[in-house]
């Protein structure tokens, strides 16, 4: 594994079966900001987008994270201009229930007619005949859960998508969603700032289903010179993020954290972080810090 784990250093991650069946490597990639301003319309440099892509494969990432709502379909279409034909051992998941009317804005639909729709878009706009992971980017509270969560397993049943998962949601709302239909994945926020989701979290480990965690790496005032991350940084020669990245790699074997970057130089840095072996006293003393 040394010479693999050097050029493809996500594999150093481990790696994780989504729904008992679909393997990926656990630090993914996130492609939320390969697109404008405010998640809207085309990045600046389209080229660099595509190479972020390529290069994250290259990188050993297996798992990549888009929407519907990223552009809209902006990160969906440079994905497949990226990767397309994929990979056997490539997983990509998608999300709908969001939608947008202008940048920085995000509105919850989740009407069963509009989630199929998104859904035909985004096996027309990836390439794909069925799409691994299928997301409820947000439940709608105008619309009953069974019909939202419905629809999705009639796609499934019909062979359009592999596996349902949810995202922002608490325990109660996975265990209501989880009489509906068989959920493998949440994403929810969570980074080594900000633990609200811990709960969850503890929920998703204990049924085994895939805990992605966005915006993975912040670190709030944890970075700041002299701070907590300071000496742990030195000792391992790793950035803030990357520590933070080691820290949720180590957290649980059922996260998958999702770090996104629209800069080459920033996604090797970013992949880099599997290697990070954090000792159990570095792992203790980062979690009581934040």
């Amino acid at each position: 594994m040394g010479d693999d784990a050097g050029r493809q250093p996500a594999k150093a991650s481990g790696t994780y079966r989504i729904g008992g069946d679909l393997q990926v490597d656990r630090l993914g990639y996130g492609a939320m900001q390969l697109t404008g301003p405010g998640v809207w319309g085309d990045p600046r440099d389209p080229a660099e987008a595509v190479r972020v892509l390529r290069r994250a494969y290259e990188l050993g990432v297996t798992f990549i994270d888009t929407a519907d709502s990223y552009g809209p379909f902006v990160s969906e279409l440079l994905i497949r201009q990226a990767l397309h034909p994929y990979a056997d051992d490539l997983v990509i998941a998608t999300k709908a229930g969001l939608t947008r009317s202008g940048p920085g804005d995000w509105r919850p639909v989740g009407r069963p007619e509009y989630l199929r729709q998104q859904c035909e878009l985004s096996l027309r706009h990836l390439g794909l005949e069925s799409i691994g992971l299928y997301q409820l980017h947000r439940i709608d509270a105008l619309v009953p859960l069974a019909d939202q969560l419905g629809e999705l397993a009639l796609l499934k049943q019909e062979g359009k998508i592999r596996h349902i998962g949810l995202s922002e949601v608490t325990v109660a709302q996975i265990e209501q969603a989880r009489q509906i239909t068989p959920i493998v994945s949440v994403q929810n926020l969570y980074n080594l700032a900000d633990r609200s989701a811990e709960d969850v979290l503890d929920h998703c480990e204990r049924n085994d289903l895939a805990f992605i965690p966005w915006f993975p790496i912040a670190t709030g005032n944890l970075a700041k010179p002299g701070g907590p991350l300071d000496a742990i940084s030195t000792d391992h020669g790793a950035t803030p993020a990357q520590l933070a990245l080691a820290w949720l790699l180590r957290r649980s074997p059922v996260v998958l954290p999702i770090p996104g970057t629209s800069s080459v130089a920033h996604l090797e840095e970013n992949v880099a972080a599997a290697q990070v072996q954090l000792t159990d006293d570095e792992y203790a003393a980062l979690a009581k810090a934040a």
